[in-house]
C-alpha cells in the first residue's frame, strides 16, 4: 500500500529529530533567517539567503540591490523574532495580537494612507480603509468596512480550535487555515502575504514543530492553491500544497545534514 503525504511528513519529522539537527549551533537561526529571505522573495525581494545573513549578521547591504528589500528583511527579521518570543507565552492570537505582528513587518516600509474611508498608519498595523486588488487584473478582496468583523471571527475560531486539536496533522493544518483565512481577508493595504506566513509560523512554535517554508521557487503553485482555495470555498488545494511544501522543507534539511556529515576532509596547501 502506498504511503500517504502526512505518513512519509511524520517519518521524515521523526528522521530529523533522531539526528539531532535543530540541536547544531545556530541552526535555528540561519534556518529563521531562511524563512525569512524566502517569505520576502516571494514579495519580489531579491535578497539571497547569504545576502540576509550578512546583512543580519553584519550589518553589510547586497551590493546594486535595493533599500526597500533590505528595510523588508530586517523588519521581518524583529517580527519573527517577536513571534517567538510571544510563542513562549502562548500569547492568544487576537486582532491586536495580529495588529502588532503587523506593525513590526511593515515598521519602516508602511506610512500614512488618506483614503475615502478615512485615514490609516500602515506601519502601525492598522486595517485598511480602502479597497484592495491583488495586481492588475486580480481579484478585488472583500470591502474594508466587513474587515475588523472577520479578523475578529477568524480570532475567536483559531483561538477555540487551539483547544481542540491533538495530532501532529491537526496542528499544522490548524496553522494552515490560519493562513489561507487570514490572507484570504486581507486586513492591511500591504504585508497580508507576510503576515500570514508569519502566524502560520507563529502557531507552529506555539506547538513547537518544525516551522514551514514556503519556496520561492514555488511561488506560482503557492497563490495557484491559495486562488483555488478562494474559488471553491474549500482549504484542501492549499492544505495540499502545504503538506508538499512541509515534505520539500523536511526532506532539504536532512539532506543538507546528511551531506555535511558524510563529506570528508584533506587538509589543503
Amino acid at each position: 500500500m502506498e504511503k500517504g503525504i502526512w505518513q512519509e511528513i511524520e517519518e521524515l519529522y521523526m528522521e530529523f529529530q533522531q539526528l539531532g539537527i535543530s540541536q547544531s549551533v545556530d541552526y535555528e537561526k540561519y534556518y529563521l533567517y531562511s524563512l525569512i529571505t524566502h517569505s520576502t522573495a516571494i514579495e519580489g525581494s531579491t535578497l539571497t539567503e547569504m545576502d540576509a545573513q550578512l546583512l543580519f549578521d553584519e550589518g553589510v547591504t547586497a551590493k546594486g540591490k535595493p533599500l526597500v528589500y533590505h528595510l523588508m528583511n530586517e523588519d521581518l527579521k524583529k517580527a519573527y523574532e517577536l513571534a517567538k518570543e510571544e510563542a513562549q507565552c502562548n500569547t492568544a492570537i487576537t486582532p491586536a495580537f495580529l495588529q502588532k505582528l503587523n506593525a513590526t513587518l511593515m515598521r519602516t516600509t508602511g506610512g500614512i494612507h488618506n483614503t475615502i474611508g478615512g485615514s490609516f498608519d500602515s506601519s502601525r498595523g492598522e486595517f485598511r480603509l480602502c479597497g484592495v486588488t491583488a495586481g492588475v487584473g486580480g481579484r478585488s478582496y472583500m470591502g474594508y468596512q466587513k474587515v475588523s468583523a472577520k479578523v475578529e471571527e477568524l480570532c475567536f475560531l483559531l483561538q477555540e480550535r487551539q483547544k481542540s486539536v491533538e495530532t501532529f496533522r491537526e496542528q499544522y493544518e490548524l496553522s494552515f487555515n490560519a493562513h489561507l483565512n487570514l490572507v484570504t481577508i486581507h486586513p492591511w493595504v500591504d504585508g497580508n502575504g507576510r503576515a500570514a506566513r508569519l502566524l502560520m509560523n507563529y502557531i507552529q512554535f506555539c506547538y513547537h514543530l518544525f516551522p514551514a517554508k514556503i519556496f520561492k521557487e514555488d511561488r506560482a503553485d503557492y497563490i495557484l492553491s491559495l486562488q483555488q482555495a478562494q474559488d471553491d470555498e474549500t482549504s484542501q488545494p492549499f492544505l495540499d500544497f502545504m503538506a508538499v511544501q512541509l515534505k520539500k522543507s523536511l526532506s532539504l534539511e536532512i539532506q543538507k545534514y546528511k551531506a555535511s556529515h558524510n563529506k570528508g576532509f584533506s587538509l589543503m596547501f
